[in-house]
């Protein structure tokens, strides 16, 4: 009779479990680059398109797109099965290549071979583990999962078919169809996007000199895990590889603001290991950032009701101590702790007069409040919209 812990580990061994992992074989600093694509984003961007209720942060994009035309968005449809959930490999960039433009990369794709274009799109239906079986693209069996999955993501399985029968015209009918989108809705968007993701670029550098780059790595994405006493990135996927990565096999490392929720990863030769991961500034949209300590100090001070029915009645002239304690209904001592925080927050002025002590308003002090705060809730409407 098997043990029930021999049990529980042998329904564990038989479940489709694995564990994608880069590890580095030197010093991670060297062993690093980081990229970014007009194209990967505009791909990105499709796969939000495609499945909007999976991208909350992104729904701004969902509602400023339903202006496609109707021919364009049923394209974009037919080939969801190439970024949904997946997007093909060899749109990777490589970390020799340079920031490349939305047009040199689209040429780069096109002079693709058509069998590394067919393994790359039926990679994003089937793995095949990055390796070139060309017999793949034979197998009735193959094609058949990849109508199947196709037809259930939405896409037009007669495009899939392309992956078997014509490659060549598929990669044509794709490079079409990004171009198109492009012109319609992407280039705009692209030209606001690229200055924030050149900014994330060169602010990944400052962090890592300064705090190492398995800090800066451990804040990527939660779906991600990092060992640095083993020098490794995992990702839990039903995908088994270990990379080994090094200077000369660095791993490139791509910021993204349409990739959130997920992280993307290729793992697989003869492309480049990448993580595509959201970049922080795509993060901060649904994040409000506090005020500066200056006003949440002022507005601790105004949120109690004592120290507001001061506050008013100092608003009608100077008073004393003595005099605001009876009229609040509170005794002398307990009143100057409150009259303390309102003359620490800058709201009250004290002046002595012979025996008295009087507090005044400050009413400059509360017009630049006023202008702190709205200036923060605008700069928060502003990143909203």
């Amino acid at each position: 009779m098997v043990a029930p812990w021999q049990a529980l580990v042998n329904v564990l061994a038989k479940k489709e479990i694995g564990l994608i992992v880069f590890r580095f074989q030197s010093s991670p600093s060297e062993s690093i680059a980081f990229s970014y694509s007009p194209v990967v984003e505009a791909v990105l961007s499709l796969h939000v398109l495609t499945a909007p209720k999976h991208h909350p942060l992104q729904h701004a994009w969902v509602r400023s797109a339903r202006g496609l035309r109707p021919a364009l968005r049923r394209e974009i449809g037919a080939f969801s099965f190439a970024y949904n959930p997946f997007i093909p490999e060899f749109l990777m960039p490589s970390p020799a290549a340079g920031f490349s433009s939305f047009e040199d990369e689209l040429l780069e794709l096109e002079g693709l071979d058509e069998t590394t274009l067919a393994l790359g799109f039926l990679r994003t239906m089937w793995d095949h583990r990055g390796e070139r079986d060309e017999t793949l693209l034979e197998q009735q069996r193959v094609r058949q999962h990849v109508r199947k999955r196709a037809t259930a993501l939405g896409a037009d399985p007669k495009v899939a078919d392309l992956i078997f029968e014509s490659p060549r015209r598929m990669a044509r009918r794709f490079v079409k169809l990004l171009r198109d989108y492009w012109d319609a809705a992407f280039e705009d968007e692209w030209e606001a996007l690229e200055p924030r993701l050149a900014e994330t670029v060169a602010q990944a550098g400052q962090r890592i000199a300064q705090d190492g780059v398995h800090a800066y790595l451990t804040g990527l994405s939660p779906q991600l895990l990092i060992d640095p006493s083993r020098n490794e990135i995992r990702r839990d996927l039903p995908h088994e590889h270990t990379v080994e990565i090094d200077p000369g096999n660095q791993l490139v490392l791509v910021p993204s603001a349409f990739v959130w929720p997920h992280v993307r990863l290729n793992c697989d030769l003869p492309w480049p290991p990448t993580i595509v991961y959201p970049a922080p500034f795509s993060l901060d949209v649904g994040r409000a950032k506090l005020p500066s300590d200056e006003v949440l100090h002022v507005l601790r001070a105004l949120g109690d009701d004592t120290r507001l029915r001061a506050l008013k009645l100092i608003a009608a002239g100077e008073r004393s101590g003595q005099e605001l304690a009876p009229l609040i209904g509170i005794s002398q001592a307990g009143l100057s702790k409150h009259l303390r925080l309102l003359a620490r927050a800058g709201l009250v002025e004290a002046r002595r007069d012979g025996y008295y002590v009087l507090y005044g308003l400050q009413t400059e002090r509360i017009s630049k409040l006023s202008e702190a705060l709205m200036a923060f809730l605008g700069e928060r409407s502003e990143r909203v919209a």
